[in-house]
């Protein structure tokens, strides 16, 4: 099961940045660490995934770099930016109270 395409907008981002908190990754890796973390639910191709990184970049919330695996092969690599340590910080409050006022209502 995915989330329709509105949430995933809105939380795509916030799950990257948070793996991304957590260690750096290389793209493929994200995407498989999305979909296994959430059991499914960030099921997303490398096709978006990249253009999301791209995106996370040119807001300067994620820095690229590259490494040598252990195969010679060259990756490239992300990691959180300070700046995009504030705005996962920011966001993580931000749904801290939509899931709280959500469970107000009755939302399970």
């Amino acid at each position: 099961m995915t989330l329709e395409r509105e949430w995933m907008r809105g939380a795509a981002p916030l799950a990257v940045l948070t793996l991304l908190d957590r260690r750096e990754m290389y793209g493929y890796e994200l995407v498989e660490a999305l979909e296994r973390q959430s059991d499914g639910i960030f099921a997303m191709g490398q096709s978006t995934v990249y253009p999301l990184l791209y995106n996370l970049e040119n807001k300067g919330h994620v820095e690229p770099f590259w490494e040598r695996a252990e195969s010679g092969r060259r990756r490239k690599y992300y990691r959180i930016t300070e700046a995009g340590g504030r705005w996962l910080e920011a966001q993580q409050d931000q749904w801290a109270r939509l899931v709280t006022a959500l469970r107000s209502l009755g939302v399970p």
